[in-house]
């Protein structure tokens, strides 16, 4: 009796060692998409600061215009319709400046679905696999058993 009683909680810390390992995995797999995420977020921002020095430069040369176009503007009309070319010009660029937002902010927030997805899914597999894991086990422990029973007849 208390031979069972011993290999019973043997086989609680062994299925108890084996979930832990299992669950290391699973973090460890997490962590490496995480870092995988963090590090294309890194390039985007990247990306972003290329983007904003380019537009500050962009927005400094056409400050310079606008000041060169104003001084001229007292004696040429036809500069003045240059001028709201370049204004037309800097709102579209600002229009995609922004669609350029919307689009990162749409990819981080489709990439948080997919990680949570992935989770969910790992999550899933684990609990199948301990549940098959302890019907092969319980399976085992009987076939044991009627051994043992066999052998003391």
């Amino acid at each position: 009796m208390q031979i069972i009683l011993y290999l019973s909680v043997a086989l609680i810390a062994i299925a108890f060692f084996v979930l832990v390992i299992y669950l290391s995995k699973t973090l460890k797999s997490l962590q490496v998409t995480l870092t995988s995420v963090s590090n294309t977020l890194t390039g985007l921002e990247k990306q972003l600061n290329g983007v904003t020095t380019e537009t500050t430069l962009l927005l400094q040369k056409t400050n310079a215009l606008a000041e060169d176009i104003q001084l001229k503007a007292e004696s040429l009309n036809s500069v003045v319709d240059a001028v709201k070319d370049v204004g037309t010009t800097v709102s579209k660029f600002n229009g995609t400046l922004q669609n350029i937002t919307n689009s990162v902010d749409q990819q981080v927030e489709e990439s948080k679905e997919k990680i949570s997805q992935i989770i969910q899914w790992s999550n899933i597999f684990l609990e199948l696999k301990d549940k098959w894991q302890a019907r092969k086990q319980a399976k085992n422990e009987l076939n044991s058993k009627e051994r043992e029973r066999v052998r003391a007849h």
